[in-house]
């Protein structure tokens, strides 16, 4: 049996839309931080030219998968002859805002940048993950971090506090690009500060949009509000929301009350990626 690896998810501890770029693009302010919620991956080598898949998010062809296409992109820059099966214990919701693809997507290049030898920089890693996706790099950069631009312009917030939170999936299916081309989104708002955010801005402006379009989100953030959870919001574009409690004990009670078909976990806040020192060359 092939080393489990986590893909852990990331929680937007704020997100502001502060505006449009010709491209199409919106610029972006947030702050992100991940959680010891992960799903589990495990490598085996394949000959060269060989990519499958097994598990992974249901929906999602082997060919389209991030961390299918994640092993091809390393495979083309690193020169390698080699394959590799990976192996997905899917744990993070699909459309959830907390960054399971991308995730998948940042410990396969990790992983494989090791068991391969490519002997590739953390720099090198995440400018590879850019071409996957947005939220690729700040899995592979490893720290909590204040990110501008589309989210590839990371800053070191090394001292957040690891909170224990509640975190809820009402069941939805969230789509990034729904909400991000929505005729009723607001495209322009003005730039916050990693000390505004600090001193309690931790707005998501993405939130309007998103829970009028899926009331059950909208539903889910009040069910957790009305649980005593403070500071409740949405995570990423959806379809996840959550909220700061005291302890784990409190995390788990919560969570366990949750109404079905929603799920809920409790969870805590972490700076630092548990991969971190693996995609240290």
């Amino acid at each position: 049996m092939s080393e489990n690896y986590p893909a852990p998810a990331k929680l937007n501890l704020m997100l502001r839309v502060v505006d449009q770029r010709s491209d199409g693009y919106h610029e972006l302010q947030t702050v992100f931080q991940f959680i010891d919620l992960a799903d589990q991956l495990q490598f085996d080598s394949r000959p060269a030219g060989q990519f499958s898949r097994s598990g992974g998010p249901e929906g999602v062809p082997e060919a389209d998968d991030l961390s299918i296409r994640a092993a091809k992109c390393l495979a083309d820059v690193g020169a390698v002859h080699e394959g590799v099966h990976i192996h997905i214990d899917k744990i993070l919701p699909m459309g959830g805002g907390i960054g399971g693809g991308s995730s998948d997507a940042a410990t396969t290049l990790i992983v494989l940048n090791r068991l391969w030898r490519t002997g590739l920089r953390r720099e090198e890693l995440m400018e590879i993950g850019a071409s996957l996706g947005a939220d690729v790099p700040v899995f592979i950069f490893g720290r909590s971090a204040w990110a501008e631009g589309v989210g590839e312009r990371l800053q070191l917030l090394d001292a957040l506090p690891e909170s224990h939170y509640v975190l809820l999936h009402p069941q939805v299916f969230v789509s990034t690009r729904e909400i991000f081309t929505a005729p009723e989104l607001t495209r322009h708002h003005v730039p916050s500060t990693i000390g505004a955010f600090l001193g309690g801005a931790t707005e998501n402006t993405l939130e309007p949009t998103v829970c009028a379009r899926y009331p059950e989100v909208e539903h889910g953030a009040r069910w957790l509000k009305n649980q005593g959870v403070h500071d409740v919001r949405l995570t990423g574009s959806g379809a996840c929301v959550f909220g700061l409690v005291a302890d784990n004990i409190s995390a788990q009670q919560i969570a366990a009350r949750v109404p079905a078909p929603w799920r809920a976990w409790s969870v805590r806040g972490c700076n630092k990626h548990p991969l971190y020192e693996l995609a240290e060359q």
